[in-house]
């Protein structure tokens, strides 16, 4: 019995690979916030994520920035006691180097990139937005808008949460927002559960 075959006729067996998400927060330390309940949030979402990650590839890490400078208090891991252990006494208080976070998170991104091209990294920063202590000669709003510039030239993704009260939010973690390209949330109750799931919502955008 005769018979065709034509090319729509065949079929391949591909394999997709999921992409893993790099979800590096990024929060202001000093005392120009809720510390004590901004902290708190942060770490319960952490943990949170890090039970997801381990059904999938995913990795969290955290910075904070306070006084001079900014610190990788939990470098990206999938490790829950690795988190624990990093996550118990974090410091917090002094100025606010908006400017070094960013470079820090910027360049811990930059680097996942180049050393895992599958992996999709997303910044959450946790900020007012008011920075006022500066890496160079520049002002430090000037400045920090110059580092954020970097994360839209470069399409990372981000998402800034802005935790300034709302009877004085003077709209610059929206304008921090603009720079970096990205959304800019208020989360004016924020809980762990909350943070948890505005992160989630994103990494399903």
């Amino acid at each position: 019995m005769a018979f065709s075959i034509e090319m729509e006729d065949l079929q391949k067996k591909v394999r997709v690979k999921r992409a893993a998400n790099l979800i590096l927060f990024v929060v202001d330390a000093s005392w120009s916030m809720a510390v004590a309940e901004r902290m708190q949030a942060t770490k319960g979402a952490i943990m949170s994520l890090l039970t997801d990650a381990y059904q999938r590839r995913d990795r969290v890490g955290l910075i904070v920035f306070q006084k001079n400078k900014a610190t990788m208090v939990l470098p990206p891991t999938n490790s829950v006691q690795l988190a624990q252990r990093a996550l118990a006494d974090i410091p917090v208080g002094g100025k606010t180097p908006l400017s070094a976070g960013l470079t820090l998170a910027f360049e811990t991104l930059m680097q996942e990139k180049r050393s895992h091209p599958d992996v999709m990294p997303l910044m959450i920063l946790l900020t007012d937005g008011a920075g006022n202590v500066s890496l160079t000669s520049l002002p430090p709003a000037e400045e920090g808008y110059r580092i954020a510039d970097q994360f839209k030239d470069q399409h990372l993704r981000c998402v800034v949460i802005n935790m300034e009260h709302a009877a004085f939010d003077q709209g610059l973690a929206r304008k921090l927002a603009e720079h970096l390209g990205c959304e800019c949330y208020t989360l004016h109750d924020l809980k762990a559960e909350s943070l948890y799931y505005a992160v989630k919502d994103e990494l399903n955008a």
